[in-house]
């Protein structure tokens, strides 16, 4: 494990079945490729890994209710199938946090980084929950390291300028890759 990794946390955004399945109305078209991203990140964190998962509120208030009424499909309790974690990913899924939001930094999540920690990002959508969280994150004081080749957003010009995006808040948010998440060059 690497020194850098072994000084943070791995948050795997929302790696579900709604955004894995090619039928979903929200798929991730480079969903495989953010799970091999993933894939290569979770060894090096061992047991600080924390998999998020979003799941529809069984009754939508204020702007929700537009969102739901756009995506009726997604009016599904908590225990639908849509909402699992992809095969792959529930077995490793030893920690997880659930949340009707798109951001997931929860008072959960960020008991799990600390106050003054690190936290690595990684998951679908770049351009949603990733970008979200880590806004949240960053604006706690958390130093965020978006994992961009561990990331997918709704198609590639929106990964892109979400990742720009995000880049804009160095220092207190880094766009890097996996390759420097584990070789401890996130300087």
């Amino acid at each position: 494990m690497s020194t850098e990794a072994s000084k943070g946390r791995l948050a795997v955004i929302d790696m579900q079945r709604v955004f894995a399945e090619p039928d979903s109305p929200w798929a991730t078209p480079r969903f495989g490729e953010a799970a091999d991203g993933v894939r290569r990140l979770l060894p090096a964190f061992e047991d600080r890994v924390t998999f998020t998962r979003f799941l529809a509120p069984e009754n939508p208030v204020g702007s929700w209710r537009a969102h739901y009424d756009q995506w009726p499909f997604a009016r599904r309790p908590p225990g639908d199938r849509l909402w699992e974690l992809t095969d792959e990913f529930a077995a490793s899924a030893g920690h997880l946090v659930d949340a009707t939001t798109f951001g997931k930094w929860t008072p959960e999540l960020a008991e799990r980084v600390g106050a003054e920690g690190r936290l690595v990002l990684a998951g679908v959508s770049t351009d949603c929950c990733v970008l979200s969280t880590a806004l949240a994150a960053a604006d706690a004081g958390v130093e965020v390291l978006v994992a961009a080749d561990a990331c997918a957003g709704v198609d590639d010009d929106s990964h892109i300028k979400a990742l720009q995006v995000m880049d804009l808040y160095r220092p207190l948010i880094r766009v890097v890759t996996v390759d420097d998440v584990l070789a401890g060059s996130t300087q």
